[in-house]
């Protein structure tokens, strides 16, 4: 029971972050079109949380995030408090991800190896 409780805050806390980082945060290092929050892993006690940045533009977008996230995490926790009504926020700790360029660069290589779908369809009129 206390598994599906943690994860289910977990899911919370991801969800109001992410909307918290587009609607609040106006530091021009952060570029809140390109940056998502991947996952989010809270501690069994509840009390840290390691949110997981990942950008559109590479890495080092990502990291520039994370300093400026980082800075404002006391507006972020009093929010996050505020928004689902729990007594105490975790501590939230910001780490940059490369997981979205990596699956674009995958996508990237599939659509390179893969045929496209008009040659396929001209392949298919040929067979009949």
């Amino acid at each position: 029971m206390a598994n599906f409780k943690n994860q289910r805050l977990s899911e919370d806390i991801m969800r109001e972050l992410a909307g918290l980082i587009r609607e609040r945060i106006k530091d021009p290092r952060v570029n809140v079109m390109a940056i998502s929050v991947v996952r989010v892993e809270l501690s069994g006690d509840n009390s840290h949380c390691k949110v997981f940045i990942s950008s559109f533009n590479g890495i080092e977008d990502a990291k520039n995030a994370v300093r400026s996230l980082a800075g404002a995490s006391g507006m972020l926790r009093r929010e996050i408090t505020n928004k689902l009504h729990i007594r105490r926020c975790p501590e939230l700790h910001f780490i940059p991800d490369d997981s979205i360029e990596h699956s674009a660069e995958i996508s990237k290589m599939l659509k390179s190896v893969l045929p496209d779908s008009d040659s396929q369809e001209d392949l298919e009129t040929e067979e009949n």
